[in-house]
């Protein structure tokens, strides 16, 4: 675990940042799908050229999963991103980073990954500071708008926890990290430009979706690129937790930057969510 730690951390340094940044463009009525497409028609060239300049750019049928992948991670980010437009980026951001409980329950029920009594019990803590975020809105918040904002994120929580499951298979078959993310991508920017067509009949964004656009592809080539040499040196069960534990930096900077209210039962969801943390990364 030693030599993904490090991978891990900075990952979730740039989650934590790059959801933060979803949050203040949400902020200013962007649609999440003309984010994405912005985000996506600057982030597969990077990719690609990063992975041509470093000579990780290695084709093998086995990075088909990344392209799996790549449609799970627009469902994710595309529902994520709209829930933040009538939901708390403090609340949402947290329970949609807590997907890893679906990545670490996959690689260990198909990988056969060790289920040790540390990593059940992080599993445990994130489902009970999951719980605690769902109903950390006070009565009069609970409009109609959060319950649709909390089943979207619920369901970016399920696909992006899929997705990142679906890399791990891929790394697990010997595909280059860089590899995987490319493949990714590749399937990911088309997706985004078909959710504009569909609703627009015409690809075209805003000014200020392509300066967001632009950022997040930076902030997202480090997340993934991290994210997926975490995964090919450790094991997904601990790595994927780590990485996601970014929503803590997120929640901070809504409640300090955006003067989020922070409840009693917000705080100590987030104080279980830092638990399951901890545990998840322990070894027996």
């Amino acid at each position: 675990m030693t030599g993904a730690l490090p991978y891990a951390l900075a990952a979730l340094a740039f989650y934590g940042f790059g959801d933060f940044i979803y949050k203040r463009a949400a902020g200013r009525g962007l649609r999440a799908d003309h984010l994405l497409m912005s985000q996506a028609w600057f982030f597969l060239p990077l990719v690609v050229a990063y992975a041509w300049l470093t000579g990780t750019l290695v084709p093998r049928p086995a990075a088909l999963w990344g392209s799996l992948a790549g449609a799970f991670v627009f469902v994710g980010f595309y529902n994520f991103i709209k829930s933040l437009a009538t939901g708390s980026v403090s609340i949402n951001a947290p329970i949609f980073r807590l997907n890893f409980v679906v990545t670490a329950a996959l690689a260990i029920v198909v990988l056969g990954e060790q289920l040790s009594v540390t990593k059940l019990a992080g599993l445990a803590l994130a489902l009970a500071a999951t719980w605690l975020l769902l109903g950390a809105h006070a009565p009069d918040e609970r409009t109609h708008e959060d319950r649709a904002a909390m089943l979207r994120v619920l369901l970016a929580t399920l696909s992006f926890g899929t997705a990142n499951f679906l890399h791990t298979v891929g790394l697990r078959q010997g595909v280059v990290p860089e590899t995987m993310l490319v493949a990714q991508a590749i399937v990911f920017m088309p997706l985004t430009n078909l959710a504009v067509v569909v609703v627009d009949r015409r690809i075209a964004a805003p000014k200020a979706a392509w300066g967001y656009g632009l950022i997040m592809s930076f902030v997202l080539l480090g997340a993934f690129v991290c994210l997926l040499h975490g995964v090919a040196l450790g094991q997904a069960s601990v790595v994927v937790p780590i990485a996601q534990m970014g929503f803590i930096v997120t929640a901070l900077l809504g409640v300090l930057l955006l003067g989020e209210p922070l409840t009693p039962r917000k705080l100590l969801g987030l104080v279980l969510a830092a638990g399951a943390l901890v545990a998840l990364a322990l070894r027996e």
